[in-house]
């Protein structure tokens, strides 16, 4: 993710911020500029600093403060390029449910915005109604035993709102035996199946995948069935990035889509604080890195690995001088990072958005 400034009073801003702390100027992002702009209120809408003959508006869901996106002012859609995939949103007059989606909306907004980075092809449920993509956000049922499960179908990503409460997710991380869960980890891994069934499924690389992660033609339903009954097999982190993507190709696929998106947004974060890691003590060169590069533009998956190894050395040992768990939690073997390449490859070969 990138930093932004405020073009009024070089305040610093951070993407999901709706005013400038300091001049206290509305913001607005620009998904097509990739920039969070201060605004000028003019008759009822809104224009840049910057100067610009288009004026603009919010996004409709601005008015649930879950949205600080805007959209030009001629556009026909009452949704920005983020929340015009939204099909099923949480019922706002229910307690609780507002902060939940709010979360939810801020970790989807950073996954559009990575997707529209990349420049992959989106095409929303309204456009292509059997496999466009449409997210449905869900409370669980008034129905004891009863939970709405997260997951991908057919273009549709479900998610559910328990997710976004931090005590419920880090129960159901500890019960399920994860290093890690978070919003924006589901909302990628779903991606990366919504992504298999574009640019993989009976394509020319289809046998490439195959090589890859296996053959995606298993009884999915009984792999999952083994998966929660017996565990991964004990061998799981030579071959896998994650217990659960030893569960079957299609989960390998995801969970490699969703750790190649981890890397090239935090890199590129890492790049707008101009971050370096350069150990005082230790000589060898690969604990060495300086990211100064786009990690969107890089062709070879050994020149993010080669960055992306040292900075998790780093965060990690910061993390444990707090006493608190690896921030990546991770150990990227050579056939995990294979299959790193291989989403890298298919990524920057794919028709353009």
């Amino acid at each position: 993710m990138k930093l932004f400034t405020c073009q009024n009073c070089a305040q610093l801003l951070f993407f999901e911020n709706t005013k400038c702390e300091k001049c206290e100027h509305r913001l607005g992002y620009l998904p097509e500029q990739e920039t969070l702009s201060a605004l000028i209120p003019e008759d009822a809408v809104w224009r840049t600093f910057n100067p610009s003959p288009t004026r603009y508006r919010f996004c409709a869901n601005a008015k649930y403060d879950v949205c600080n996106w805007l959209i030009s002012e001629s556009a026909p859609e009452a949704f920005c390029a983020a929340c015009r995939y939204n099909r099923t949103i949480p019922d706002t007059s229910v307690t609780d449910n507002r902060w939940r989606w709010q979360k939810i909306e801020f970790a989807k907004h950073r996954l559009i915005y990575t997707i529209l980075k990349l420049q992959l092809p989106l095409v929303a449920r309204d456009e292509e109604p059997q496999q466009g993509l449409a997210f449905d956000f869900l409370a669980d049922p008034p129905i004891a035993g009863l939970h709405v499960l997260t997951g991908h179908d057919d273009g549709i990503i479900t998610l559910s709102l328990a997710e976004a409460d931090n005590v419920e997710r880090e129960q159901r991380r500890l019960r399920l035996h994860e290093p890690y869960r978070t919003l924006l980890g589901h909302l990628r891994h779903e991606m990366g199946h919504y992504f298999w069934d574009r640019l993989v499924q009976d394509t020319e690389v289809l046998e490439s995948f195959r090589a890859r992660f296996g053959d995606e033609r298993q009884d999915y339903d009984a792999a999952l069935k083994t998966h929660y009954e017996q565990g991964p097999p004990s061998s799981w982190q030579t071959n896998f990035i994650s217990a659960y993507a030893s569960t079957h190709p299609w989960e390998d696929f995801a969970e490699t889509w969703a750790h190649y998106l981890h890397i090239v947004d935090t890199l590129e974060t890492a790049a707008a604080f101009g971050l370096s890691v350069e150990p005082a003590d230790v000589c060898e060169g690969t604990l060495r890195a300086k990211v100064v590069f786009d990690p969107y533009t890089v062709i070879k998956i050994d020149d993010l690995i080669a960055m992306w190894l040292p900075l998790t050395y780093a965060v990690n040992s910061l993390n444990r001088s707090l006493g608190q768990p690896d921030l990546y939690p991770f150990i990227l073997t050579p056939p995990a990072i294979q299959k790193l390449g291989f989403v890298n490859d298919l990524i920057h070969n794919a028709p353009r958005g």
